[in-house]
């Protein structure tokens, strides 16, 4: 990621008022763009708009019962791009769903709470951090 392209968040969650909070919050604090969906299909159908991070909600059938819940989401986008970081957003606060995500290959899982927001900041820091180091290394390995 060049340091004047913006950062392509995607923010996935079926609370409305909770994804448009998030978005406001994001456009408030940064460089980023940001596109919104509503369920993890919409999410998928996407990813060729090439997000550089996604926070995605656990559940996502709050509007749909039927709609993919967020591990599914995760699943598929891993297999599109398994490189692409994801941090998974949820209410469930309970270390069994923590892990179940850690092991189909979130980033980061982040509880619904007041620090939410300050949470996913540090995740995507960490993320973008992770990635410069990785841009260097490839450029120093390059030259050798």
């Amino acid at each position: 990621m060049k340091n004047n392209k913006k950062i392509k968040i995607f923010l996935v969650d079926d609370d409305a008022v909770y994804l448009r909070l998030l978005e406001i919050e994001f456009l408030a604090h940064g460089n980023l763009e940001i596109e919104t969906y509503a369920n993890g299909d919409e999410c998928i159908a996407h990813l060729d708009h090439q997000p550089d991070i996604i926070i995605l909600d656990y559940l996502l059938d709050g509007v749909d019962p039927d709609a993919m819940n967020g591990i599914e989401a995760l699943d598929r986008i891993k297999a599109v791009n398994p490189d692409l970081p994801v941090i998974m957003l949820s209410a469930q606060d309970k270390i069994e769903v923590a892990i179940d995500c850690m092991h189909h290959k979130a980033f980061d899982y982040v509880v619904k709470s007041e620090t939410a927001f300050l949470r996913l900041q540090k995740s995507i820091i960490t993320i973008l951090r992770i990635k410069k180091i990785e841009t260097e290394l490839n450029w120093y390995m390059e030259r050798m």
